[in-house]
């Protein structure tokens, strides 16, 4: 027997499965691109039969005419999450907003603290057991379905079916109507320039067998564009989109060391291109389930190495997130974003991470704030944040101070907006009153590992605002000895104005360049540093290096000093002067290992000299192996 036949006593018109709605009743309408259209157009069409009856669900791609003004008195709409058809009714007070974490709306409704009588929903058409499938949309939909007095679904054709818990019995509808519409798509959107820095920055920090979170739009997919050289990724994400449908198709997506459902993609909901429906249909990589599964912190935490990326409208610069509101106007929801931030921040090796634009408004704003806008909403708290990450780099928070965060803040904040930024951070005595601002634009591309004799990896990178601690750190781990060769002077305390002096760099005429190391779980540290400082009058920079005592013999100075000369070499720089003690036999052997011509010429107990950079070498001695990327000495 055909499903139609099967099911004919609960077929009913548009028209018939409408009218069954009594007036005063809440009605839930299904997410995403699984919105019942017709079934809402004809809502409204009766709307003169209905009264005071509250229409509630979550983001929905379809049409809202619930919420004109001709129907204020017929439909209150109630939103878990403010999408761009209901935003303006928000607005101006036709409809409410209910801020809640994603991962509670299933209980909420089962419990009838939201309550649902009538669900409108959209589903495919019965398998031979008697089973519908929920398709795009599990999420809050499941859970909706089961607190209804009364079930009233499109059946569609081209609702593609999804395996996990999205089957539904049809004894659980009480009235169907048969349609054969597309689903809404949701063009992928392509990453302009901005957004692709910020994929690279972000997917710098996910590593091989990492399980994801992603969202949709320009950055999200900016950051699965930047993955394609991963291996074993996994997917644990409340949305589904075309990007990873790519990293799928491609073999970087296998959720090989996923922990739950393992080698499944594991999702709540979905929408994006007709071609990601038809992948999506009766695909069994695929496992659909509520957003109290899916987005429950716990199961979020006992994923493999969980990487959570979400979005932020504003951030101030002691990390607090905004994400639901533009000052006092309410401009989305809570959605999973603290469910995923606190979850991934569990997960033994997760990373929480906040992805957006450093700027907004054109340019005109920046979004790394001194203080959140009058009326605007904290949806992340401080302490739940760990990385944020703009076009301009990563700062990461996790168990820093309010000076620091501020610091780090203001390092991956617009160049435009950096100044009043310190400024206001001084203000409030967040950070030193003599605190310099970044002068330029970090320059990634001179970041470089290298490979010291031993077999030790060690990043060589430009200095960051934020070293300070540990540059004051690295000063008080060095000997007694060490420090006199390098300061010519037996220093007990290391000024804390010589310590802003090393970060007050240009990354051109003043470049500083440090040696990091990264030792087990332990916060990174500095193990060496060079500099010079360009004397505009000559275009001779003056130059040094001190590497801490136990990097000493590893060839750790010799990349240092070596790539800071190349450097300089880039920048035009004529060659370097230097100070040093005649018994610091070790600085001066480092010296003649360049092949550069060497003048020096011996005061008392201190050599001057001058290495002009004309007919020298490259700045890497030519025993150093040196090979794009990485380097042995």
């Amino acid at each position: 027997m055909h499903w139609k036949d099967r099911y004919a006593p609960t077929q009913t018109s548009r028209a018939e499965a409408i009218a069954r709605i009594p007036k005063g009743k809440h009605i839930f309408i299904g997410s995403g691109a699984a919105e019942p259209s017709g079934l809402v157009a004809e809502l409204v069409a009766q709307a003169d039969r209905f009264a005071d009856n509250t229409v509630v669900h979550m983001l929905t791609l379809g049409p809202a005419p619930y919420v004109e003004p001709a129907y204020k008195d017929r439909f209150r709409h109630n939103a878990f999450f403010i999408g761009h058809n209901v935003r303006e009714a928000v607005h101006a007070g036709r409809a409410d907003y209910t801020p809640v974490f994603l991962s509670q709306i299933p209980g909420l409704i089962r419990s009838r603290r939201t309550p649902v009588d009538v669900s409108l929903i959209q589903v495919s058409p019965p398998d031979k057991y008697g089973f519908v499938n929920l398709g795009v949309s599990v999420d809050i939909v499941l859970a909706a379905i089961q607190a209804s007095q009364l079930v009233i679904a499109e059946i569609n054709p081209q609702m593609p079916v999804i395996y996990g818990a999205g089957f539904v019995p049809m004894d659980q509808i009480h009235a169907w109507v048969s349609e054969d519409n597309p689903l809404p798509e949701l063009p992928r959107e392509t990453p302009d320039e901005v957004a692709r820095e910020i994929g690279r920055h972000v997917a710098s920090l996910i590593e091989d067998t990492s399980t994801l979170q992603l969202g949709i739009g320009e950055v999200p997919n900016a950051i699965l564009d930047a993955l394609d050289d991963r291996k074993d990724l996994g997917i644990w994400t409340e949305m589904f989109s075309d990007g990873a449908m790519d990293l799928i198709e491609s073999g970087n997506i296998t959720g090989k060391y996923t922990t739950t459902h393992p080698s499944k993609v594991s999702a709540s909901f979905t929408f994006g291109s007709q071609r990601l429906y038809e992948f999506l249909d009766h695909n069994p990589i695929f496992t659909f389930h509520p957003s109290d599964v899916i987005n429950n912190p716990i199961h979020i935490a006992e994923q493999h190495r969980m990487v959570a990326v979400n979005s932020a409208l504003q951030v101030d610069v002691t990390g607090q997130v905004c994400a639901d509101s533009i000052g006092g106007k309410f401009y989305s929801g809570i959605g999973g974003q603290v469910d995923f931030i606190r979850g991934a921040s569990m997960c033994p090796g997760g990373k929480p991470i906040i992805a957006m634009r450093s700027t907004a408004k054109g340019g005109k704003l920046s979004r790394i704030v001194a203080a959140l806008d009058e009326g605007a909403g904290v949806v992340t708290s401080r302490g739940d944040v760990q990385f944020v990450v703009t076009e301009y780099g990563v700062a990461n928070l996790y168990g820093k101070s309010i000076r620091e965060r501020a610091l780090s803040l203001i390092s991956i904040a617009h160049p435009d907006f950096r100044s009043d930024l310190l400024d206001a951070t001084k203000a409030r005595h967040y950070v030193f009153p003599d605190q310099v601002a970044p002068r330029a634009l970090y320059p990634h591309r001179y970041e470089k590992k290298v490979l010291l004799s031993r077999g030790t990896a060690v990043l060589l990178r430009p200095i960051r605002i934020t070293d300070e601690q540990k540059m004051t750190d690295l000063f008080y781990s060095l000997s007694d000895k060490t420090i006199y060769e390098r300061w010519l002077n037996a220093i007990q305390r290391k000024p804390e104005q010589d310590a802003l002096d090393y970060l007050d760099v240009d990354y051109k005429d003043r470049m500083v360049m440090v040696a990091e190391v990264q030792l087990g779980a332990k916060e990174s540290e500095l193990v060496g540093v060079s500099r010079y400082y360009l004397d505009a009058r000559t275009n001779y920079a003056d130059a040094a290096v001190v590497i801490r005592d136990d990097w000493q013999g590893q060839g750790l100075g010799t990349q240092l000093l070596g790539y800071l000369l190349q450097i300089a070499r880039e920048q035009g720089v004529a060659g370097f002067t230097a100070e040093i003690l005649k018994e610091n036999v070790g600085m001066l052997h480092l010296l003649h290992k360049y092949g550069l011509d060497i003048h020096s010429s011996l005061d008392g107990s201190v050599y001057s000299v001058r290495m002009p950079f004309d007919g020298g070498q490259k700045g890497m001695p030519t025993s150093a192996g040196a090979k794009q990327g990485q380097s042995r000495a």
